[in-house]
């Protein structure tokens, strides 16, 4: 849409053939209102009548046109309330985060490749070499990860946190709510009414667990070897394998690539003893306990009064960097998820441990059926329902329209006296209001 502004001076300087020319100037307020929008002049001849005569005259028009924006979405902004990602049904595999199309393309591609004896093109990490640009990427989660452990550790002393007993829900507040969506084996009995108790750290932030590997391209974990492999984090063994150096948890550091033809390896540079020094360690006493949640809370103590709001922002923080890291790793490096169960394996391939009891996993003989993981499958959210009032009424099952949800740390710190981040306001409906039982009927 064309807006022509108002002139304030004009200038007419006729010719002999009867050309004008007018210049329309703006005033600096007019314009500041419409500086999102671009300006841009526009030429026009017209006849304009001066007296009794004709006269014709090229005219200067400032015009502002509406910007569009890719999805009509500015920039930046978030929408005003957004529901969250659907569950997934148990009986049924997870969608391909890639789609299957383009999974069987790059399968072809490579088959056509191996039938002429080409080898496939690896680019780092892929070839096993580390990208120089993540390595700090990858300490920087790290570090984030010790604080973030540490940062709920000491909130949890503060702010109370309550597990049903009977599923996997988490409620942030001083009692549980009265949302009736228990789905645990005796919910009949409690009408679908959860049964609370005090909740750990485990049930804010998920413990997500893979099978450390020395050479990721190395042999492949069989069931009857699983137990030679420690299981540690999966953020800690994808930093790891990004480029931290534990001396606890040693890995292999490649400095030729290896070679693959098809699906099939050709060149790995040889097989590598995994050292044995870790095992001399005392757990107890050596820095890997930062690393993990278990003893979490027994090992900090309780935060005076006034260094909650402060430790709160800290643990915000390194919330997002860890996310953020997280997500920047798995862009490059290889990360499988089973399509279902929760098993998370980082590595090229995934490992051969039967341990997927989930959805026909008879047919499967046990195994998991890898594909490619997201980053909610190793870093998640653990969505939990917002209460505004933390120490007042109990949420209740006649108004669960008008709540929000947010993640379960992000709830901690926003209670603990944090800043939320924009991303998480439109999910926690901050701007609807919680009408009462009896006028919820009535809202349109």
């Amino acid at each position: 849409m064309l807006q022509t502004l108002s002139t304030t001076s004009s200038l007419w300087n006729p010719s002999r053939s009867g050309l004008c020319l007018e210049i329309m100037e703006f005033q600096r307020s007019q314009l500041s209102s419409m500086s999102p929008c671009p300006l841009y002049l526009k030429f026009k001849n017209k006849w304009v009548q001066k007296g009794r005569a004709l006269v014709s005259g090229t005219f200067s028009y400032a015009c502002q046109r509406p910007r569009e924006y890719i999805g009509g979405k500015k920039p930046g902004a978030y929408r005003q309330n957004v529901d969250l990602p659907p569950l997934l049904p148990k009986k049924k595999k997870k969608p391909y985060p890639i789609p299957f199309k383009e999974i069987q393309e790059a399968a072809r591609k490579d088959k056509k490749l191996a039938e002429k004896g080409i080898e496939k093109p690896l680019q780092p990490p892929k070839n096993g070499l580390l990208v120089p640009d993540l390595i700090p990427v990858a300490y920087e989660v790290l570090d984030a990860w010790k604080v973030l452990i540490k940062g709920l550790a000491q909130l949890l002393h503060v702010i109370p946190v309550y597990g049903c007993s009977e599923c996997s829900e988490v409620h942030v507040a001083y009692t549980g709510h009265a949302i009736q969506d228990c789905k645990g084996p005796s919910s009949s009995k409690r009408r679908g009414l959860h049964s609370w108790v005090r909740g750990s750290i485990n049930d804010i932030l998920i413990p997500i667990e893979s099978y450390h590997l020395y050479d990721p391209f190395g042999r492949r974990i069989k069931h009857d070897t699983r137990f030679e492999y420690d299981r540690i984090p999966a953020v800690v063994e994808l930093c790891i394998q990004a480029g931290v150096d534990i001396p606890e948890y040693p890995s292999r550091r490649r400095t030729k690539p290896v070679r693959m033809l098809g699906k099939k390896l050709i060149d790995r540079g040889g097989y590598v003893e995994e050292p044995k020094l870790w095992r001399s360690v005392d757990p107890s006493s050596s820095s890997i306990v930062d690393l993990d949640t278990c003893g979490a809370s027994g090992r900090f103590l309780p935060p005076p009064p006034e260094d909650v709001p402060l430790i709160a922002q800290e643990t915000m923080n390194a919330h997002e960097i860890v996310r953020s890291g997280v997500t920047k790793l798995m862009k490059k490096y290889t990360v499988k998820a089973c399509g279902y169960c929760s098993e998370v394996h980082v590595g090229p391939w995934g490992h051969n441990a039967k341990l997927c009891g989930e959805f026909k996993h008879q047919w499967r003989d046990g195994k998991h059926g890898w594909q490619d993981a997201t980053v909610a499958e190793v870093f998640p959210p653990n969505y939990v329902w917002h209460v505004r009032v933390p120490k007042g009424p109990p949420l209740k099952g006649a108004l669960k329209s008008f709540y929000g949800k947010a993640p379960a740390v992000v709830e901690v710190c926003m209670q603990a006296g944090a800043q939320i981040p924009s991303r998480y306001k439109p999910m926690m409906r901050l701007d609807i209001i919680v009408p009462e039982s009896e006028e919820a009927s009535l809202v349109a």
